[in-house]
């Protein structure tokens, strides 16, 4: 069962929308919240070494990492935005099986019997014209899944585990309808 730790410093933003919330603070698995309603694939649109975005360089406390990129499709529509990052020595070492996923969910890494540390929950607003909203429309594209028109996340959040001492950052943008589906209660 993962423990949960609290993210010293982190100024946490509240929606002033439940719904909303209910989405950016749930613990658990995202992947088996969508499920619960639908169907999920996860469309890879990149993964190896990254420059990190400077919030990433904060939590890591390093400026190059291994990235993996994905798209989670939620009904064949695009719902999901994620990037998930790792310092290189971590890559060689706790986090390695992050690179064997393919196209599975990083929850089946996360959430299956492992032991793990998680910092808190923290929550963005996403400027529409900011770099995560130029990301998402860049790596949609890349992905070949465009909705017509691209519905851009307003909100997104981001996590870092702990495995052995070693982090991997976890950041999820959610489609703003994505928001309004029902949250059951899944998992740890």
């Amino acid at each position: 069962m993962s423990q949960f730790r609290h993210c010293a410093g982190a100024h946490v933003h509240r929606s002033a929308d439940p719904s909303i919330n209910a989405w950016l603070f749930a613990g658990g698995s995202l992947t088996a919240r969508l499920r619960a309603h639908g169907t999920v694939e996860v469309v890879v649109v990149g993964q190896g070494a990254s420059a990190l975005w400077l919030a990433e360089q904060r939590d890591l406390n390093c400026r190059c990492a291994y990235a993996r990129e994905v798209i989670l499709l939620f009904n064949g529509r695009a719902a999901v935005w994620a990037r998930s990052v790792i310092p290189l020595p971590a890559f060689h070492g706790a986090w390695k099986s992050l690179a064997c996923l393919g196209t599975r969910p990083l929850a089946e890494l996360l959430f299956q019997g492992r032991s793990l540390d998680r910092d808190a929950l923290v929550p963005h607003r996403l400027l529409r014209q900011g770099p995560v909203s130029r990301w998402v429309r860049q790596s949609t594209v890349v992905a070949g899944h465009v909705d017509n028109p691209l519905v851009q996340p307003t909100w997104a959040c981001s996590s870092v585990f702990w495995r052995r001492g070693q982090p991997l950052r976890v950041f999820e943008a959610f489609a703003p309808w994505v928001t309004q589906l029902p949250t059951p209660r899944t998992g740890p």
